[in-house]
Protein backbone atom coordinates (compact mmCIF):
# COMPACT_ATOMS: atom_id res chain seq x y z
CA UNK A 1 0.00 0.00 0.00
CA UNK A 2 1.89 3.25 -0.96
CA UNK A 3 0.79 6.73 1.62
CA UNK A 4 -1.79 9.09 -0.21
CA UNK A 5 -2.21 12.65 0.93
CA UNK A 6 -5.42 14.04 0.98
CA UNK A 7 -6.23 16.15 -1.75
CA UNK A 8 -8.56 18.55 -2.13
CA UNK A 9 -11.31 17.45 -4.88
CA UNK A 10 -10.44 18.58 -8.47
CA UNK A 11 -7.17 21.03 -6.69
CA UNK A 12 -3.54 19.70 -6.38
CA UNK A 13 -3.39 21.71 -2.70
CA UNK A 14 -3.32 19.97 0.39
CA UNK A 15 -4.25 19.96 3.68
CA UNK A 16 -2.68 18.71 7.19
CA UNK A 17 -4.70 17.73 10.46
CA UNK A 18 -4.77 21.24 12.77
CA UNK A 19 -4.28 23.78 10.20
CA UNK A 20 -6.71 26.25 8.25
CA UNK A 21 -7.07 26.25 4.77
CA UNK A 22 -5.64 29.81 3.46
CA UNK A 23 -6.89 31.35 0.73
CA UNK A 24 -4.94 32.01 -2.16
CA UNK A 25 -3.74 35.10 -3.06
CA UNK A 26 -6.91 37.55 -5.03
CA UNK A 27 -9.08 35.26 -3.79
CA UNK A 28 -12.25 36.62 -2.43
CA UNK A 29 -12.13 35.49 1.16
CA UNK A 30 -8.47 37.26 0.89
CA UNK A 31 -9.97 40.37 -0.19
CA UNK A 32 -11.99 40.72 2.39
CA UNK A 33 -9.90 39.81 4.85
CA UNK A 34 -7.53 43.02 3.44
CA UNK A 35 -10.98 44.97 3.19
CA UNK A 36 -11.67 44.70 6.89
CA UNK A 37 -8.20 45.55 7.99
CA UNK A 38 -8.32 48.60 6.29
CA UNK A 39 -11.49 49.49 7.32
CA UNK A 40 -10.49 49.19 11.11
CA UNK A 41 -7.23 51.32 10.93
CA UNK A 42 -8.91 54.48 10.31
CA UNK A 43 -11.79 53.79 12.74
CA UNK A 44 -9.51 52.73 15.30
CA UNK A 45 -7.59 55.98 14.99
CA UNK A 46 -10.96 57.76 14.85
CA UNK A 47 -12.38 56.80 17.86
CA UNK A 48 -8.70 57.63 19.64
CA UNK A 49 -10.31 61.13 20.46
CA UNK A 50 -13.87 61.92 20.14
CA UNK A 51 -16.03 64.93 19.87
CA UNK A 52 -15.56 65.49 23.47
CA UNK A 53 -11.83 65.06 23.69
CA UNK A 54 -11.39 67.39 20.60
CA UNK A 55 -13.20 70.11 23.21
CA UNK A 56 -11.73 69.43 25.92
CA UNK A 57 -8.32 69.76 24.51
CA UNK A 58 -9.12 72.56 22.54
CA UNK A 59 -10.58 74.49 25.99
CA UNK A 60 -7.34 73.02 27.97
CA UNK A 61 -4.69 74.61 25.53
CA UNK A 62 -6.87 77.62 23.82
CA UNK A 63 -8.12 79.30 27.48
CA UNK A 64 -4.51 79.54 29.07
CA UNK A 65 -3.30 80.50 25.35
CA UNK A 66 -5.60 83.48 24.99
CA UNK A 67 -5.62 84.72 28.42
CA UNK A 68 -1.80 84.41 28.05
CA UNK A 69 -1.70 86.55 24.85
CA UNK A 70 -4.19 88.87 26.82
CA UNK A 71 -2.62 89.81 29.92
CA UNK A 72 0.80 89.35 28.81
CA UNK A 73 1.61 90.16 25.27
CA UNK A 74 -1.42 92.45 24.72
CA UNK A 75 -0.79 94.78 27.71
CA UNK A 76 2.74 94.74 26.79
CA UNK A 77 2.63 96.11 23.86
CA UNK A 78 0.20 98.62 25.20
CA UNK A 79 2.76 99.66 27.41
CA UNK A 80 5.22 100.20 24.77
CA UNK A 81 2.62 102.27 22.74
CA UNK A 82 1.52 104.28 25.70
CA UNK A 83 5.09 105.45 26.18
CA UNK A 84 4.40 108.14 23.91
CA UNK A 85 1.97 109.37 25.38
CA UNK A 86 0.02 111.23 28.02
CA UNK A 87 -2.82 109.53 29.49
CA UNK A 88 -4.56 109.79 32.67
CA UNK A 89 -6.56 106.89 32.49
CA UNK A 90 -9.82 108.34 32.44
CA UNK A 91 -11.47 107.68 29.09
CA UNK A 92 -9.54 107.04 25.58
CA UNK A 93 -10.33 110.22 24.41
CA UNK A 94 -7.78 112.01 26.66
CA UNK A 95 -4.71 109.80 24.93
CA UNK A 96 -2.36 112.33 23.47
CA UNK A 97 0.42 111.40 21.11
CA UNK A 98 3.96 113.10 22.65
CA UNK A 99 6.22 111.00 20.93
CA UNK A 100 10.06 111.07 22.92
CA UNK A 101 8.64 113.34 25.55
CA UNK A 102 8.46 111.20 28.30
CA UNK A 103 11.61 109.74 27.98
CA UNK A 104 12.91 112.90 27.83
CA UNK A 105 11.83 114.03 31.23
CA UNK A 106 12.70 110.87 32.45
CA UNK A 107 16.69 110.83 31.75
CA UNK A 108 17.01 114.62 32.38
CA UNK A 109 14.65 116.48 35.20
CA UNK A 110 13.20 113.19 37.24
CA UNK A 111 15.62 113.56 40.38
CA UNK A 112 14.77 109.64 41.40
CA UNK A 113 15.64 107.80 38.35
CA UNK A 114 19.10 107.47 38.04
CA UNK A 115 19.48 106.33 41.79
CA UNK A 116 16.79 103.78 41.47
CA UNK A 117 19.15 102.28 38.45
CA UNK A 118 21.85 102.45 40.45
CA UNK A 119 19.99 100.55 43.21
CA UNK A 120 18.77 97.88 40.62
CA UNK A 121 22.24 97.62 39.68
CA UNK A 122 23.26 97.25 43.43
CA UNK A 123 20.17 94.86 43.65
CA UNK A 124 21.91 92.17 41.48
CA UNK A 125 25.45 92.59 42.24
CA UNK A 126 24.72 91.86 45.88
CA UNK A 127 22.25 88.96 44.72
CA UNK A 128 24.78 87.73 42.03
CA UNK A 129 27.60 88.22 45.02
CA UNK A 130 26.44 86.57 48.04
CA UNK A 131 23.22 84.35 48.32
CA UNK A 132 24.19 82.65 45.06
CA UNK A 133 27.45 81.27 46.15
CA UNK A 134 25.96 80.63 49.41
CA UNK A 135 23.25 78.55 47.82
CA UNK A 136 25.74 76.62 45.89
CA UNK A 137 27.39 75.75 49.04
CA UNK A 138 24.51 74.56 51.05
CA UNK A 139 23.73 72.71 48.07
CA UNK A 140 27.37 70.81 47.84
CA UNK A 141 26.77 69.72 51.50
CA UNK A 142 23.20 68.95 51.16
CA UNK A 143 24.19 67.13 47.82
CA UNK A 144 26.41 64.74 50.54
CA UNK A 145 23.33 63.04 51.83
CA UNK A 146 24.45 64.08 55.27
CA UNK A 147 21.75 63.34 58.00
CA UNK A 148 18.66 65.40 58.48
CA UNK A 149 19.08 66.48 54.51
CA UNK A 150 15.86 66.84 54.34
CA UNK A 151 15.18 68.45 57.14
CA UNK A 152 17.86 71.09 56.21
CA UNK A 153 16.62 71.44 52.76
CA UNK A 154 13.00 72.28 53.98
CA UNK A 155 14.39 74.96 56.67
CA UNK A 156 16.65 76.91 53.70
CA UNK A 157 13.75 76.42 51.08
CA UNK A 158 11.16 77.66 53.92
CA UNK A 159 11.42 81.61 52.75
CA UNK A 160 11.06 81.08 49.10
CA UNK A 161 7.43 79.16 49.82
CA UNK A 162 6.61 82.95 51.77
CA UNK A 163 5.65 86.04 49.92
CA UNK A 164 7.59 88.72 49.55
CA UNK A 165 5.15 91.11 51.74
CA UNK A 166 4.89 88.14 54.20
CA UNK A 167 8.78 88.08 54.39
CA UNK A 168 8.61 92.25 54.56
CA UNK A 169 6.33 91.88 57.56
CA UNK A 170 8.64 89.53 59.56
CA UNK A 171 11.83 91.54 58.98
CA UNK A 172 9.88 94.72 59.93
CA UNK A 173 9.94 93.17 63.28
CA UNK A 174 13.67 92.12 63.30
CA UNK A 175 14.22 95.69 62.42
CA UNK A 176 12.01 97.29 64.87
CA UNK A 177 14.05 100.08 66.77
CA UNK A 178 12.58 99.52 70.19
CA UNK A 179 11.57 95.58 69.92
CA UNK A 180 13.55 94.15 67.65
CA UNK A 181 16.06 91.81 67.64
CA UNK A 182 19.20 93.05 66.25
CA UNK A 183 19.14 96.10 68.37
CA UNK A 184 18.22 94.40 71.34
CA UNK A 185 21.43 91.87 70.82
CA UNK A 186 24.19 95.03 70.17
CA UNK A 187 22.48 97.26 72.91
CA UNK A 188 20.86 99.69 70.58
CA UNK A 189 17.15 99.99 72.03
CA UNK A 190 17.99 102.92 74.07
CA UNK A 191 16.85 106.20 74.44
CA UNK A 192 19.36 108.02 72.01
CA UNK A 193 21.19 104.74 71.33
CA UNK A 194 18.35 103.66 68.23
CA UNK A 195 19.85 102.75 65.09
CA UNK A 196 16.84 102.86 62.23
CA UNK A 197 17.80 100.19 60.51
CA UNK A 198 14.53 101.15 57.92
CA UNK A 199 14.45 104.85 58.25
CA UNK A 200 18.07 105.93 57.67
CA UNK A 201 18.80 106.34 54.33
CA UNK A 202 22.08 105.02 54.30
CA UNK A 203 21.46 101.80 56.32
CA UNK A 204 17.93 100.88 54.84
CA UNK A 205 18.63 100.06 51.45
CA UNK A 206 21.26 97.14 53.23
CA UNK A 207 18.93 96.37 55.46
CA UNK A 208 16.30 95.02 52.54
CA UNK A 209 19.21 93.30 50.35
CA UNK A 210 20.09 91.28 53.54
CA UNK A 211 16.13 89.99 54.21
CA UNK A 212 16.28 89.97 49.85
CA UNK A 213 19.30 87.34 50.64
CA UNK A 214 18.11 85.80 52.92
CA UNK A 215 15.01 84.28 50.83
CA UNK A 216 17.14 84.27 47.27
CA UNK A 217 20.31 81.68 48.83
CA UNK A 218 16.93 78.99 49.18
CA UNK A 219 16.08 79.91 45.87
CA UNK A 220 19.77 79.50 44.58
CA UNK A 221 20.36 75.99 47.16
CA UNK A 222 17.52 74.73 45.28
CA UNK A 223 18.20 75.10 41.57
CA UNK A 224 22.11 73.73 41.91
CA UNK A 225 20.72 70.91 44.20
CA UNK A 226 18.58 70.17 41.28
CA UNK A 227 22.15 70.21 39.10
CA UNK A 228 24.17 68.25 40.60
CA UNK A 229 21.65 65.68 40.99
CA UNK A 230 22.04 65.38 37.19
CA UNK A 231 25.69 64.81 37.37
CA UNK A 232 27.38 61.53 36.57
CA UNK A 233 28.44 59.68 39.62
CA UNK A 234 31.01 58.16 37.39
CA UNK A 235 32.70 61.34 37.09
CA UNK A 236 33.26 61.84 40.69
CA UNK A 237 35.13 58.43 40.91
CA UNK A 238 36.78 59.05 37.55
CA UNK A 239 38.25 61.50 39.36
CA UNK A 240 38.60 60.59 43.11
CA UNK A 241 40.77 57.57 40.91
CA UNK A 242 42.84 60.27 39.30
CA UNK A 243 44.22 61.33 42.55
CA UNK A 244 41.87 64.55 42.61
CA UNK A 245 40.55 65.88 46.16
CA UNK A 246 37.41 66.92 47.06
CA UNK A 247 37.64 70.55 45.97
CA UNK A 248 39.41 69.80 42.90
CA UNK A 249 36.98 67.28 41.81
CA UNK A 250 34.44 70.36 42.62
CA UNK A 251 36.51 72.81 40.71
CA UNK A 252 37.35 71.00 37.45
CA UNK A 253 34.64 68.60 37.11
CA UNK A 254 31.51 69.16 38.66
CA UNK A 255 31.41 72.83 38.25
CA UNK A 256 31.73 72.79 34.36
CA UNK A 257 28.94 70.38 34.12
CA UNK A 258 26.89 72.84 35.98
CA UNK A 259 26.73 75.39 33.21
CA UNK A 260 22.89 75.03 32.17
CA UNK A 261 21.91 75.44 35.60
CA UNK A 262 24.54 78.62 35.97
CA UNK A 263 22.58 79.98 33.05
CA UNK A 264 19.41 79.35 34.87
CA UNK A 265 20.86 81.03 37.84
CA UNK A 266 21.87 84.27 36.39
CA UNK A 267 18.87 84.84 34.45
CA UNK A 268 16.79 84.47 37.15
CA UNK A 269 18.78 86.28 39.34
CA UNK A 270 18.70 89.36 36.87
CA UNK A 271 15.24 89.00 36.73
CA UNK A 272 14.48 89.22 40.48
CA UNK A 273 17.00 92.29 41.11
CA UNK A 274 14.87 93.86 38.21
CA UNK A 275 11.37 93.34 39.37
CA UNK A 276 12.36 93.89 43.17
CA UNK A 277 8.82 95.42 44.27
CA UNK A 278 7.11 93.87 47.29
CA UNK A 279 9.85 93.66 49.80
CA UNK A 280 10.88 97.76 49.41
CA UNK A 281 6.93 98.75 49.31
CA UNK A 282 6.67 96.71 52.44
CA UNK A 283 9.69 98.28 53.98
CA UNK A 284 9.09 102.16 53.40
CA UNK A 285 7.26 102.43 50.10
CA UNK A 286 10.58 102.78 48.58
CA UNK A 287 11.21 106.02 49.75
CA UNK A 288 14.77 107.53 51.28
CA UNK A 289 17.31 106.11 49.61
CA UNK A 290 15.21 102.73 48.35
CA UNK A 291 14.01 103.92 45.17
CA UNK A 292 13.67 100.90 42.61
CA UNK A 293 12.43 101.28 39.40
CA UNK A 294 9.08 99.22 39.62
CA UNK A 295 8.25 101.90 42.59
CA UNK A 296 8.17 104.58 40.18
CA UNK A 297 6.66 102.74 37.84
CA UNK A 298 3.70 101.95 40.70
CA UNK A 299 3.87 105.50 41.46
CA UNK A 300 3.63 107.16 38.15
CA UNK A 301 0.40 104.84 37.07
CA UNK A 302 -1.52 104.51 40.35
CA UNK A 303 -0.36 107.14 42.40
CA UNK A 304 -2.04 109.97 43.71
CA UNK A 305 -1.58 112.10 40.09
CA UNK A 306 -1.69 108.95 37.21
CA UNK A 307 0.39 109.33 34.78
CA UNK A 308 0.63 106.20 32.54
CA UNK A 309 2.31 107.07 29.48
CA UNK A 310 5.07 108.67 31.88
CA UNK A 311 5.07 105.13 34.15
CA UNK A 312 4.65 103.24 30.67
CA UNK A 313 8.18 105.04 29.87
CA UNK A 314 10.17 103.65 32.91
CA UNK A 315 8.16 100.22 32.30
CA UNK A 316 9.48 100.24 28.86
CA UNK A 317 13.29 101.44 30.20
CA UNK A 318 12.78 98.31 32.52
CA UNK A 319 12.15 95.81 29.83
CA UNK A 320 14.79 97.08 27.83
CA UNK A 321 17.12 96.83 30.22
CA UNK A 322 16.20 93.26 31.28
CA UNK A 323 16.78 92.14 27.30
CA UNK A 324 19.54 94.07 26.72
CA UNK A 325 21.22 92.00 29.38
CA UNK A 326 19.68 88.65 29.36
CA UNK A 327 19.09 88.33 25.58
CA UNK A 328 22.79 88.87 24.21
CA UNK A 329 24.09 86.09 27.04
CA UNK A 330 21.36 83.11 26.23
CA UNK A 331 22.67 83.87 22.34
CA UNK A 332 26.29 83.07 23.59
CA UNK A 333 25.54 80.33 25.91
CA UNK A 334 23.46 78.48 23.49
CA UNK A 335 26.15 78.71 20.86
CA UNK A 336 28.66 77.67 22.94
CA UNK A 337 26.47 74.52 23.81
CA UNK A 338 25.97 73.86 19.93
CA UNK A 339 29.41 74.55 19.24
CA UNK A 340 30.32 71.86 22.00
Amino acid sequence: MTATSKTGIGTGTTSTPGTAAVPPPGSPNNKTVHQDKRSRVPLGHRRLLTRRDRITLGLMAGVPTILHVMLVWLTALASIALAFTTWDGIGFDSIKWVGLDNFKELFTNNPQFWPAVEHNVIWFVVLILIPTPLGLFLAVQLDKKIRFSKVYQTAFFLPVVLSMAVIGFVWQLVYNPDTGLINNLIGANEPGHYIDWIGDPDLNLWSVLIAASWRHTGYMMILYLAGLKGVDPALREASSLDGANEWQTFRNVIFPTLRPTNTVVLVVTIIEALRAFDLVFVFNKGAQGTELLSILVTNNIIGESSRIGYGSAIAVVLLVISLAVIIPYLIATFRKERSA
